[in-house]
């Protein structure tokens, strides 16, 4: 007694196989583009956020943030430098190591700010690590006015 095998042809095969390379190849480059938003808004988060909140911790024991010689290493261990933070609480970052860009670059900071004065400027230079170019991530508000 044979029984009878039912399997796939090879036309119902190349079907299947035409039909997954046209889906993947119109959600792939959907994909992509979707990874550079991501490192954007990572890095936005960490600037807005996550490291802010660490310099307003120190500035809060402290009375001044870090200066700019200090930089951001002083959310990490007590500076040395002067002026020596009296009230240092730290480490003030989570994992206790210095916060890098989605690009593996180091966050520059100086304080007193350019822009922000009263305060920090915290900025990435973004996806191709050079100052300007509408790519960088900052804490300040942009002028719409032309100079």
């Amino acid at each position: 007694m044979h029984k009878k095998i039912r399997a796939f042809t090879l036309v119902e095969l190349l079907l299947v196989v035409t039909i997954i390379l046209i889906l993947a190849g119109m959600v792939i480059p959907r994909m992509a583009g979707r990874t550079e938003q991501a490192r954007r808004a990572a890095a936005k988060v960490d600037i807005d956020t996550n490291i802010a909140m660490a310099l307003d911790l120190y500035e809060l024991d402290n009375g001044k943030y870090p200066t700019t010689e200090q930089g951001l290493q002083a959310l990490v261990a007590k500076p040395a430098s002067a002026p020596v933070p009296a009230n240092w609480n730290g480490p003030y970052l989570k994992k206790k190591k210095m916060p890098i860009d989605p690009w593996s670059r180091s966050y520059i900071y100086v304080s007193p700010g350019i822009h922000n004065p009263e305060d920090y400027d915290l900025y990435s230079y973004g996806p191709d690590g050079v100052e300007g170019g509408g790519d960088d991530i900052n804490n300040w508000e942009e002028s719409h006015t032309q100079e």
